[in-house]
């Protein structure tokens, strides 16, 4: 897999590391980067099958 960086403000780093954790909703601060990722993917496909840019051949 391949391995990215990036630039985050602190103040955004902290708020995401509030749900990284043994008891919380992501395992870890890549695994919560990564699921944001896909989500927000799956909503630009979403928006782009509205507007007839994909899927509708």
């Amino acid at each position: 897999m391949p391995k990215i960086s990036l630039d985050m403000p602190n103040e955004l780093l902290e708020d995401l590391r509030l749900h990284v954790g043994d008891t919380k909703k992501f395992v870890s601060v890549a695994d919560a980067i990564r699921t944001a990722c896909r989500k927000m993917l799956d909503q630009l496909d979403d928006i782009d099958k509205r507007h007839g840019r994909i899927g509708g051949e």
